[in-house]
């Protein structure tokens, strides 16, 4: 049965329901139908005095172009916690139309582990994306009208792009203002895809809407005559943009086919940005359940480093406990065994694959000082052989794991792992990060390169050392980075799965997003700006005589 026919026949409670379920009161709720509402900003507040609940951090290894299933495994697990008697929320971010359309399908889980309604929160949800591309091509538009109507502010390099929630590889670099008007200046411009706009990672990363209004009006959108940066303030364009903005802060709720509560909000990628939801749904959530269960995006080397270093460096919080995802399949494609034949039986594949499981729980035991259990997250392919060598080989590394079968079993395939997150969640550990805010820029670089990703050496372009210093000056070298890479491996190049040292990572630019409050770091040949594939899903996506969508999975 298909995902979506499996979401579809699944009967859902009223969202009122499931608010009471979490002591969320009707007054606190906006509806958008029987299955999905907003939840108002002072509802923080009102649950402020609570003590914060357990948080538990979903991650990966590198993962394949099909995604290993995070997002099925962190609903598994958080309806297998309900199952044992805990009050267990999710908190998620909200799937990008770009990759819906593209390769790797919707993000609302699998199978019998699924978010719901699932068709409405993998197209227009309530809106909040839409909202997000509104609030940053009305200030591209308020740059270009500013320059038009005689350049008070003399800007000479504009450095804000549109953007748009699709996949269109054609509008990475364009030219504007070529309707011949005498006050329009041609010039070269792009597109970034919403996911990857400061705007979705200052959504995610704000507390409040003054503290939103804030980081909007510290947006960076280029320099001027004398090479001083100009601001979205100074063209006074903040409070438009918190206005568009207004109703997408708020959280989003819905729940899983079991009906536990979920949280969905914010969609930053974590290859290009932070890749976490936002701050206000995760501490909201915290102040109502037991158990949080919230996910970092891609592989361990990109969104939990991100989800530590800056998420929880600004929020002082930390995960309780830490589930890795891997999956047979990835492993063996980790081990250089190509996809189609990624279903065979192969030992030999799968003891190669397993150096980047391995690195991976080492990164988060050794360097990130955290509990951590692997998710096996289980396939009707994988053979019993596979399965007892990745159990025996994770053990003599004094490493936990679990199979996980939520996408057949739902909750029921996903309570051993709730049991082993509940065990590992009340022992004490203390995250350490990567690095300091007061090292320099390069210091921060490497220790990532060398000590998460396992670089030999890291190598500057000419222009890359110049925006450094340039950031440095400007005051902005103490803000962590978020290092753009290719999410397939842990070097910069996405062939090089093994990651055989000795590596370099090859930084090519770097940008101060100085209203998000971090330093983006360009590596390898990573776009903002994804394509779509040869055979991309939108082509299997429609509606069918009975008025249903079809062919999202």
């Amino acid at each position: 049965m298909q995902d979506l026919e499996i979401a579809r026949n699944t009967k859902l409670e009223n969202v009122l329901e499931i608010g009471r379920k979490i002591g969320i009161q009707e007054n606190d709720i906006i509806c958008y139908g029987n299955d999905k509402a907003k939840i108002k900003n002072h509802c923080y507040q009102d649950h402020q005095s609570n003590p914060n609940g357990k948080l538990v951090l979903v991650t990966s290894i590198n993962p394949t172009p099909l995604g290993e299933g995070k997002t099925t495994v962190s609903i598994g697990l958080a309806d297998g916690l309900c199952r044992l008697g805990k009050n267990a929320v999710l908190a998620l971010r909200e799937p990008s139309l770009g990759p819906v359309f593209g390769v790797k399908g919707g993000a609302t889980g699998g199978g019998h582990a699924q978010i719901a309604p699932m068709e409405d929160i993998n197209l227009h949800f309530t809106g909040d994306l839409h909202a997000i591309t509104a609030a940053n091509n009305l200030l591209a538009a308020m740059i270009d009208n500013h320059i038009y109507f005689g350049n008070e502010l003399q800007i000479k390099k504009v450095t804000w792009k549109r953007c748009l929630d699709v996949n269109d590889r054609a509008l990475r670099r364009i030219e504007i203002n070529l309707d011949g008007s005498s006050k329009s200046i041609p010039r070269e411009d792009g597109f970034d895809i919403t996911a990857a706009s400061e705007i979705m990672a200052i959504l995610c990363l704000a507390e409040d809407l003054e503290d939103l209004k804030e980081k909007l009006g510290h947006i960076m959108i280029g320099y001027d005559q004398q090479n001083q940066p100009v601001y979205a303030s100074s063209l006074k364009a903040e409070g438009a943009m918190l206005v568009l903005l207004k109703d997408a802060f708020q959280p989003n709720l819905v729940q899983t086919l079991e009906h536990t509560p979920a949280f969905i909000h914010g969609g930053p990628f974590a290859n290009i940005a932070h890749g976490c939801n936002s701050i206000v749904a995760t501490k909201t959530a915290l102040k109502l359940a037991d158990y949080v269960v919230t996910e970092a995006g891609f592989g361990a080397d990109l969104g939990a480093e991100k989800f530590f270093n800056i998420k929880c460096r600004k929020t002082g919080l930390q995960p309780d406990a830490v589930v890795c995802v891997a999956t047979i399949r990835a492993l063996k494609y980790h081990g250089g065994m190509p996809m189609e034949q990624i279903t065979q039986e192969n030992l030999a594949y799968l003891k190669k694959g397993m150096k980047n499981l391995i690195k991976h729980v080492n990164n988060l035991k050794q360097q990130f000082h955290l509990n951590v259990v692997v998710a096996l997250n289980q396939f009707t392919t994988d053979k019993k052989q596979e399965i007892e060598f990745v159990r025996s080989t994770l053990q003599k590394e004094g490493t936990q794991v679990s199979l996980v079968e939520a996408w057949e079993k739902g909750g029921e395939g996903g309570e051993d792992l709730a049991k082993h997150v509940i065990a590992l969640s009340e022992k004490p550990c203390h995250l350490q990060y990567t690095y300091q805010t007061e090292d320099c820029i390069q210091t921060k670089i490497e220790k990532v390169a060398r000590n998460i990703y396992g670089a030999e050496k890291v190598e500057y372009s000419e222009e890359s050392k110049k925006e450094m210093d340039r950031i440095q000056e400007m005051g902005y070298g103490h803000l962590p980075i978020c290092i753009a890479k290719t999410q397939y491996s842990f070097s910069d190049d996405p062939k090089n799965l093994l990651a055989e040292e000795p590596f370099t990572i090859h930084v090519k630019n770097l940008v101060a997003k100085s209203g998000a409050g971090f330093i983006v770091v360009y590596t390898g040949h990573i776009y903002t700006m994804p394509g779509l594939p040869k055979v991309p899903a939108a082509e299997n996506i429609g509606i069918d005589t009975k008025d249903n969508i079809v062919g999202i999975f």
